[in-house]
């Protein structure tokens, strides 16, 4: 985006988005909206919902010097790849070119006199705040990137295999699709060394060994850095989450993949900027504040073991346990997403809800979808 037109349309979109995500955080927190079984997925989303904002807002204070922003218009509505992959460049060289921009302060004084002597806007001084403060943020490193490193946050014992448990989660930003991926997986570790030091003789976990979590990486030291070559190559959303957990038991004979979650944010509907939805599109359009005209929605997938297949010992040749995991064919949806189990959500602001459903256009474009009204800083569930 160049011109001051696009310019406009893309600080309406920032505006949006940012509410949508606002709205996100209220329902991710809001304990009537995530029960028992969700409780780890919404910590986990919300976390990296932090990063996203973060990105959000450097994407907008770069507009302020760079004037280039280019959104997917027409399939996902977050930004393309270009600016992510941007972003993460600039994180390498921030503090060198912090270092030949004026501070914040001096930068304020100078555009005071600059506006008193000359009776004029300080665009080029302007311009240097609003890379000084993107830099800033940028600097911090909290922010999406193309991808996100695993963390394990959980390790117990199943006592039934007197394995340790872990529970490990990354994230991508899939840059053929243009949607930002969270991934959660609940993975087992037969490793003998592993299994000796974290488990005790009477099958709990071993108390004299002290885990700070969360800990960067898989746990287990030997195989830390072969899952984050994994988890970097196999996160893109053209990969079905039963590929990818198939691919994680063939690929690990010791680490056995009980669960994998996946979270899709998006697609992102806004008015005058997104057109993958022209229903959606024209009834946002008739909404008169930019910042109630939008439609977010997000998908959770899993994929989870039934059972494990016991591996097998001969002589000449041997075979390594394998999950049996389940697919739910009774369910096309289920069965061509390569999931035991999926959900639609969608967030929308009060306003929009109600143009939706006074369009007639509600019950076809929420089909499918539980959706969630964001109203007076509230979400309410089940509508």
């Amino acid at each position: 985006m160049t011109d001051h037109a696009d310019i406009a349309a893309a600080e309406r979109h920032f505006g949006a988005i940012r509410s949508a995500l606002d709205g996100l955080d209220v329902f991710l927190s809001n304990e009537d909206s995530s029960p028992d079984k969700r409780d780890l997925v919404a910590q986990t989303v919300a976390q990296y919902l932090q990063r996203l904002k973060a990105s959000f807002e450097c994407w907008r204070n770069r507009l302020g010097f760079a004037e280039r922003f280019r959104i997917s218009k027409a399939d996902s509505g977050f930004p393309v790849f270009q600016n992510v992959l941007e972003l993460e460049n600039d994180k390498k060289d921030a503090k060198e070119r912090l270092a030949a921009i004026l501070p914040a302060e001096a930068l304020r004084s100078e555009m005071a006199d600059f506006i008193l002597r000359n009776r004029d806007f300080p665009r080029d001084l302007q311009r240097s705040m609003a890379e000084r403060i993107y830099l800033e943020t940028v600097n911090k490193g909290e922010v999406f990137s193309p991808f996100l490193l695993p963390e394990t946050i959980g390790v117990s014992v199943n006592p039934k295999t007197m394995r340790p448990v872990y529970i490990v989660h990354w994230a991508s930003f899939d840059g053929a699709a243009n949607l930002p991926l969270i991934y959660l997986a609940t993975i087992e570790d037969s490793s003998e060394d592993m299994v000796n030091t974290l488990v005790d003789k009477d099958g709990k976990l071993n108390s004299s060994v002290k885990i700070p979590l969360p800990v960067g990486g898989l746990l287990n030291p030997n195989l830390a850095r072969s899952f984050d070559d994994f988890a970097a190559r196999n996160s893109a959303y053209s990969l079905s989450p039963i590929t990818i957990a198939t691919s994680l038991d063939q690929d690990f004979p010791e680490l056995h993949p009980k669960q994998l979650r996946r979270v899709v944010l998006g697609p992102f509907y806004t008015a005058g900027i997104t057109e993958h939805n022209q229903k959606v599109a024209d009834v946002l359009e008739s909404i008169r504040r930019p910042e109630d005209a939008w439609l977010l929605t997000w998908t959770l997938q899993e994929v989870f073991s039934t059972a494990e297949k016991p591996g097998k010992r001969g002589l000449f040749s041997s075979e390594p346990s394998r999950e049996e995991f389940h697919i739910n064919t009774d369910d096309l949806e289920a069965s061509r997403q390569g999931v035991s189990h999926y959900e639609q959500h969608a967030l929308v602001p009060h306003e929009a809800y109600q143009a939706l459903y006074a369009s007639g256009e509600a019950e076809g474009i929420f089909t499918g979808f539980e959706t969630h009204i964001l109203s007076n800083g509230q979400v309410i569930s089940g509508v």
